[in-house]
């Protein structure tokens, strides 16, 4: 059985690229939509679970003593070190939507600590991975953020604003006057894909779960940026929101989040 962290790395892409198939194959195809959430208008079409799917049977075919957690099926709790953290479908409105903004995020953590992350953005052909410490790639080619600053900067924002009227409302009002430009894309892998390159500058969310963080946040710090919770501290999957930047201005966004938590 593998067991080597290029073994983990090449079932992380395999099973990406397979996702990507099957994504693409099926874009404007969707055959089922079911509401998880009517309140929160939250969706999950067939196309999420054919893919998620797919990807936990990759994976555990070669890791079967590897824990899971996946966005439509929750945690599939195994005694292990290692758990693979999945959203088959990131920007699943999107995709229903036939908006090409959408894609697939693979981590895996080790003792708490994510050390891979694959995100697919399969409309575009794009992969970005990074592994802990050696890196991130589009496409095998290394990726840097950006160094521009605040006043300068394109800044993506949480999407959910109707859920909230008080810190994500004031934050947005505040911040939109800081930055250059405001875009919200309803896809937070891609969020974090388009710091990782440079074409984003900042990213602030104060509802992401494990999937949508997870393997984009560890593909920011490799290429450069900075992320952290809320609050300044150090990220883990499991961080209630987040703020992810080019590390020039990650301070200043902090300090004026600061005022309406």
């Amino acid at each position: 059985m593998p067991d080597s962290l290029q073994d983990m790395l090449d079932i992380a892409v395999a099973a990406a690229n397979q996702s990507s198939i099957i994504l693409m194959e099926r874009f404007g195809n969707i055959q089922q939509i079911v509401s998880k959430d009517s309140v929160k208008k939250e969706f999950v079409t067939d196309v999420d679970l054919q893919v998620e799917g797919e990807i936990i049977t990759i994976i555990r075919d070669e890791f079967p003593d590897h824990c899971i957690l996946s966005e439509e099926r929750g945690d599939l709790i195994i005694d292990s070190d290692y758990k693979w953290i999945i959203d088959p479908l990131d920007g699943t409105h999107n995709y229903a939507h036939k908006m090409p903004l959408f894609g697939t995020s693979i981590a895996l953590e080790h003792k708490g600590q994510v050390i891979i992350g694959i995100v697919t953005a399969p409309y575009f052909k794009h992969t970005y991975k990074a592994v802990r410490g050696k890196g991130a790639f589009l496409n095998d080619e290394k990726i840097n953020v950006s160094k521009r600053d605040l006043g300068n900067a394109l800044m993506i924002f949480d999407t959910k604003l109707r859920f909230d009227d008080g810190p994500m409302l004031k934050t947005l009002g505040k911040l939109v006057h800081k930055a250059h430009i405001v875009r919200m894309y309803g896809c937070a892998t891609w969020d974090l894909s388009m710091i990782a390159i440079g074409n984003a500058d900042m990213s602030v969310d104060f509802t992401a779960k494990p999937w949508d963080l997870a393997a984009g946040a560890l593909i920011v710090e490799e290429s450069g940026g900075k992320v952290t919770d809320l609050r300044g501290n150090d990220w883990n999957a499991y961080s209630k929101g987040f703020v992810a930047s080019n590390g020039v201005m990650h301070a200043e966004i902090l300090e004026i989040i600061s005022e309406f938590l």
